[in-house]
């Protein structure tokens, strides 16, 4: 749950009470998660229609919802019928304010209300048409017959309560929306956050605007006066000290927080010996030009030593996430006064990181943990932003481009792009063959329209024929991919030509490489990084 205090420490409820003095009740919608992978989407939608809203546990509903003007029922991997199934009472919260239930949301509606759910006869996943919609109902004003809407459900309402409309079906789903007679409850079976369906963004916005009445006040980009503002308040005259990775996160908010307190924070960006090649020499001197109080440590020994034998992906970001806090430990001691640990935490790092159905995808290190061993306090003021109104912000503070449109980069770097083991010669032969793939797509043009791209280096030799001689060497793998929030991405189609000239480069000019192939898998069921 999201709480008062923690708003007021970020700068978003401040920004919401004083929207250009505008004394005006603050707006947000609250989405109701119900552990589906795509309660984040919703969040980023209803983002981009410039309302601020805010995700919280199925079953922490704030007691206080006075600025609420909307509630949105995320999608689960359950079934309501389940023993297992989050269940909350919605009834209380509806007769408060609009409600729209979405997949597993429309279900417990259904459910809940008396209706029957059960399991369909074949499940429905992917594409399915717009049978019928009902124009009158404002939930689909200008929505209609033949729109593309994405499915993704085993089960079905077979019977709805009294005073619940069909608003909507496809040719196999006759309730694909409903309506409660008198009342602002709807529910639908599909998901309009997915960027697949076609009208999706005409039906948040239905919601969102025209039956929740948002005025469309919240900005990413006038966050930073807010937020500024905030921090200052929030720190005082304390020294805070941040740990920078050299992505776009920690440097937005090393450069936000700078801007509030000055020489007061102190970057540390650690070498584990995993980032990109001459990138730590790159990366202080471009902090260095942005004012940035930085110091630069070499730790990679350490972190070589720690991980030498160690072949579980998990095992490799605890170790490296434990690296990090005894050096950040050891360097803040070193400060006289530091108070405050902050971090470039965003949205997704937290959401990967903690799940309410207890699956953890993966462990960011700049997630959890950290206070307690440390002993300060956390700040983190990009913690409920996605990545690209990180890059907004960004760019509304000045900071340079190839710093704001570089792409992700995981914490531990290159050492869960190395399947198996970690060795110095291994990281020698990965940063090789990554500098070239990266430096051909920003050469051929190609980096801008990729979201983020490396090589893998696998586990596994094959045999090559170089000159006369027989090889017997490693295989790389090119991955690179788009999406518009991480939260599901596609293989980027890159041109065979500019795929060709790759490999060749690298199997020409990376000592202990001989076989190059390319990953078109997509998120889901993969994820973008490897491990």
């Amino acid at each position: 749950m999201i709480s008062l205090s923690t708003l007021v420490s970020s700068g978003f409820f401040l920004y919401l009470c004083t929207i250009i003095n505008d004394t005006r009740m603050p707006q947000k919608i609250i989405i109701l998660d119900f552990g589906s992978q795509t309660t984040q989407l919703i969040g980023r939608r209803v983002r981009e229609l410039n309302t601020y809203c805010e995700i919280i546990p199925y079953n922490k509903y704030p007691a206080d919802d006075s600025d609420v003007i909307g509630v949105i029922v995320s999608g689960s991997p359950f079934s309501v019928y389940d023993a297992k199934a989050f269940r909350t009472d919605l009834a209380p919260i509806a007769a408060r304010h609009p409600m729209l239930g979405i997949c597993y949301g429309a279900q417990l509606l259904a459910y809940q209300g008396g209706g029957t759910v059960e399991s369909a006869p074949s499940r429905e996943y992917g594409r399915a048409i717009l049978a019928h919609t009902d124009a009158a109902d404002p939930l689909f004003a200008g929505i209609s017959v033949g729109e593309t809407v994405w499915m993704s459900h085993g089960d079905t309402i077979t019977n709805l309560p009294d005073g619940f409309d069909i608003i909507a079906s496809t040719d196999s789903v006759a309730c694909a929306g409903f309506h409660v007679r008198g009342r602002d409850i709807w529910g639908v079976q599909f998901h309009p956050e997915v960027f697949h369906s076609s009208c999706g963004t005409a039906l948040l916005a239905n919601f969102v605007n025209n039956i929740c009445g948002s005025r469309g006040e919240w900005s990413a980009a006038n966050y930073i006066d807010t937020t500024v503002e905030a921090l200052r308040k929030q720190l005082g005259n304390d020294r805070v000290v941040l740990g920078l990775s050299g992505g776009v996160d920690s440097s937005v908010a090393a450069v936000l927080i700078n801007r509030a307190i000055g020489d007061r924070l102190t970057c540390i960006f650690v070498d584990h010996g995993m980032l990109r090649k001459n990138e730590f020499n790159r990366v202080l001197e471009d902090y260095r030009c942005l004012g940035l109080n930085v110091i630069g440590v070499d730790a990679s020994a350490e972190f070589f030593a720690a991980l030498a034998g160690v072949t579980e992906p998990e095992r490799k970001r605890k170790i490296i996430g434990k690296g990090f806090i005894d050096v950040f430990d050891r360097e803040a001691h070193k400060i006289d006064g530091v108070k405050w640990l902050a971090q470039g935490t965003i949205y997704p790092d937290r959401i990967e990181s903690l799940s309410i159905t207890g699956t953890t995808i993966k462990s960011h290190h700049n997630v959890g943990g950290l206070p307690e061993k440390m002993n300060l306090r956390l700040c983190e003021p990009l913690q409920w932003l996605f990545k690209d109104e990180v890059r907004a912000v960004g760019r509304a503070l000045g900071m340079p481009d190839h710093l704001i449109k570089r792409h992700p980069f995981p914490g531990p770097g290159l050492a869960v792009r190395i399947l198996g083991d970690i060795t110095p010669e291994k990281v020698r032969i990965l940063q090789d063959a990554d500098d070239i793939f990266i430096q051909g797509l920003i050469d051929n043009g190609l980096y801008d329209q990729v979201w983020q791209a490396g090589v893998i280096l696998l586990p596994v030799q094959s045999v090559g024929v170089m000159g006369d001689e027989r090889t017997y060497e490693n295989a790389v793998a090119l991955r690179a991919v788009t999406s518009t929030d991480a939260m599901t991405a596609d293989w980027a189609h890159l041109p065979y030509e500019f795929l060709a000239k790759v490999s060749n480069d690298i199997i020409n000019k990376v000592r202990g490489v001989n076989r190059v192939t390319y990953d078109i898998s997509s998120k889901p069921p993969a994820t973008i990084e490897w491990e």
